[in-house]
């Protein structure tokens, strides 16, 4: 089984008057990389949260929303600032003396005052809070896991076609490079013949320049390393787990490979099907940077 980086998962909790939403999407990334948005209020689950979330990813750019609601009548309190009213009333007694005016203030003039009266939250009681919350987080994160899962399915198969396109190509490869070297000491002889008119043709210097254009054009290393690199893939496909780098390092070989081939080959033929290996690997490796 493996896993596309590309996932979103989704959970809401109620507890009460109280709702938990948690929502996680994510993106391919070299790294785990986790940005989380979450109230003020959380701030002392946070690491907690990175830790649960590590469980279920390695790899990608994942970003967490998590709101909070709470209808409690219990949540907020009305909170007194006595040293602020007093300050207030000092500093209007001093206005009163300084100006010889009548000072007029009532207590609920004063109430009215900013921070005097103010409605405060009541703290997050961490015992009470977590385990609703955490339900929450693994909710979000197994949706999250399940939708990675089946996009990683879709690339697995995708893959394994362009996998066997491949190896098409490589057998092509092999079942032409032959054929190419027939045809080359065919129209070696040819032309020496025409050059020798009707004097004997000496086969062993023809020989020789073939041996050596095709020791030139020889492709038969490149083509077995191919061929152990798209088996390989194929194994890790099937083995699955955190495979995305160890696939991203096969496909490098690759077209590394397909490179030599086609810097190597004077022919057509095989020059069309190096580049549609060529091509195929590069589709092979887009898709591999999906995969975690």
């Amino acid at each position: 089984m493996i896993r596309s980086m590309t996932g979103f998962g989704r959970c809401e909790i109620s507890d009460g008057n109280r709702k938990f939403t948690v929502e996680i999407k994510s993106v391919n990334h070299r790294y785990l990389d986790l940005n989380i948005k979450l109230p003020r209020k959380f701030n002392l689950f946070e690491n907690d949260i990175r830790n649960l979330i590590r469980e279920y990813m390695e790899r990608g750019k994942a970003d967490v929303f998590i709101s909070y609601e709470d209808h409690t009548e219990e949540n907020f309190s009305l909170r007194y600032h006595e040293e602020i009213a007093a300050e207030y009333l000092g500093y209007l007694r001093s206005m009163a003396e300084r100006f010889g005016i009548e000072n007029d203030v009532r207590v609920s003039t004063l109430s009215r005052y900013p921070e005097v009266f103010v409605m405060e939250e009541q703290g997050a009681d961490e015992k009470e809070l977590w385990p609703p919350l955490e339900r929450a987080v693994r909710g979000a994160c197994e949706q999250f896991v399940a939708s990675r899962t089946k996009e990683g399915d879709h690339l697995r198969q995708d893959l394994l076609e362009k996998l066997d396109e491949m190896y098409a190509c490589v057998g092509f490869i092999e079942e032409r490079s032959p054929q190419v070297l027939a045809e080359y000491r065919s129209r070696l002889e040819e032309k020496v013949r025409d050059l020798l008119e009707n004097r004997q043709l000496e086969e062993g210097r023809i020989a020789a320049e073939v041996v050596l254009f095709a020791d030139k054009i020889c492709v038969d290393e490149e083509t077995v390393r191919l061929r152990s690199h798209i088996k390989s893939t194929k194994e890790a496909l099937a083995a699955g787990g955190s495979i995305g780098r160890k696939l991203d390092f096969l496909a490098q070989e690759m077209n590394r490979e397909a490179n030599t081939i086609l810097s190597k080959t004077n022919d057509l033929e095989i020059s069309d099907t190096g580049i549609n290996l060529k091509t195929n690997i590069e589709k092979v490796r887009e898709q591999i940077q999906n995969i975690e």
